[in-house]
């Protein structure tokens, strides 16, 4: 499972404004699958931490209405 979540941490084909913001969760994603022992705590774990980076990215990509 926790393989199959690691493809939405890949982060190198971003552009560089963006794979600045998301490199920092695949490394920390990395880091728990190598260091936490399998269970669904982990792959709670990793969803959560994937919703806090796509929340980042789109941060990043944010424009206000009036902006666009």
């Amino acid at each position: 499972m926790t393989d199959r979540m690691m493809q939405f941490f890949v982060y190198d084909h971003l552009p560089s404004h963006l794979q600045v913001i998301s490199k920092p969760f695949g490394e920390l994603a990395q880091h728990m699958v190598d260091t936490l022992p399998l269970n669904a705590e982990l792959s709670a774990g990793l969803r959560k931490l994937l919703e806090a980076k796509d929340c980042a990215v789109r941060a990043q990509l944010y424009k206000e209405i009036n902006d666009a």
